[in-house]
């Protein structure tokens, strides 16, 4: 008897539920084995790891995952509740580039977010640094291996610099580096290269890779034949430029310095923007509905009921405006960290809340009035 074949596991897409809020969410649990983890603690180890990425990104953990216990049964009998999450479209996504390398599981979890259209992207201004840097230093190698193919072809000693220059010449329209650097005001003492944005940095890589494949394919020998191919090619990639309706190198206008941009990109944390369905995660993007009250109303609520309890509060610092003479001044002067007084004026205030029917609205951490 031929053994039946293994079943297909669901997809990513197929693990996908809807919670009440009309968010999609997809279980921790579910999502363990598609991602190729045996053991649940290596899994919530890179849930972890995905947390600190999220609040890295400048979004809120809590709007991502939610912790959801879940109950199952034992062989007695009775049932046991194992701890699990509910994961939103970008919590998924952060577990996957957080998660093991090795698995093929998570690479291949990687490829499919990559590919999606609604994938998460960087913020636009450290994505056009990061752009501009790679090629600075891909032009910085391609400059070098230039240099070299033109040693090769008979170029010497001081010739490298008159090179060089034809490259520049062809490219720009007749005007070499000095006169490029005068018609953009850039100083004479600072790299060319270095003031040049992404799309003219591309042009003239591009110069390059071609001059030195020409100056291979035909076997150019001798420094003047080496001058006349690099600026004849520089010819060739202005005419393109100028075919396809772009800005001609010499109008682009300097770019900031890129040591200044490698700076930022070193010290600046990378903010994820995400689209407004995506922002708000598990939560749906709903507002707050009836029987969840937002903190500031249900306060306002209140404060218009029991106006000696709950001080009103200012806009800007949450201090209250005003001290109701009624009030013993210790229910508005609760700080962290004069703890004997604190627990004093906690235990008084939640005899407080108790005779007036309402429940206590602080956790007994923070040990602040709920008017400040």
């Amino acid at each position: 008897m031929s053994e039946l074949p293994n079943p297909t596991p669901p997809s990513f897409e197929e693990l996908k539920q809807v919670n009440s809020h009309g968010a999609e969410f997809w279980s921790a649990r579910a999502l363990q084995p598609l991602l190729g983890y045996d053991q649940w603690r290596r899994f919530e180890q890179a849930i972890k790891r995905a947390q600190d990425a999220c609040r890295e990104s400048g979004n809120e953990p809590t709007d991502h995952f939610a912790g959801a216990g879940k109950m199952v049964p034992l062989g007695s009998g009775s049932e046991r509740q194992l701890a699990d999450f509910h994961l939103s479209r970008f919590a998924c996504y952060l577990i996957a580039i957080n998660g093991d390398p090795r698995k093929p599981e998570i690479a291949l979890a990687q490829q499919y977010f990559v590919v999606q259209a609604r994938r998460q992207e960087v913020n636009d201004q450290l994505a056009a640094d990061k752009e501009r840097l790679q090629i600075r230093k891909q032009t910085a190698e391609e400059f070098k291996a230039l240099s070299g193919a033109a040693q090769q072809a008979g170029v010497n000693g001081r010739m490298f610099g008159v090179f060089h220059d034809a490259g520049y010449k062809g490219l720009y329209g007749g005007i070499g580096n000095a006169q490029i650097k005068q018609r953009k005001g850039i100083p004479g003492k600072e790299q060319l290269l270095d003031r040049m944005n992404a799309t003219e940095l591309a042009a003239n890589q591009f110069r390059m890779t071609q001059t030195r494949d020409k100056l291979a394919r035909e076997g150019v020998h001798g420094d003047q034949q080496a001058i006349r191919t690099h600026e004849s090619v520089g010819k060739e990639v202005r005419d393109a430029i100028r075919r396809i309706g772009g800005t001609l190198p010499e109008n682009i206008p300097p770019a900031e310095h890129i040591k200044k941009v490698e700076k930022r990109l070193k010290t600046a944390k990378p903010k994820w923007t995400l689209d407004e369905r995506d922002a708000h995660g598990l939560r749906g993007g709903e507002e707050p509905t009836s029987e969840e009250p937002s903190r500031l109303g249900e306060h306002d609520e209140r404060r218009a009921l029991y106006p000696s309890i709950f001080p009103r509060r200012t806009r800007s610092s949450g201090r209250p405006l005003h001290h109701d003479p009624n009030t013993p001044p210790h229910y508005c002067a609760a700080r962290v960290g004069q703890r004997t007084r604190a627990m004093h004026q906690l235990r008084d205030r939640c005899h407080l809340f108790c005779h007036a029917g309402l429940p206590y609205p602080v956790s007994v951490a923070t040990t602040r009035c709920y008017g400040r």
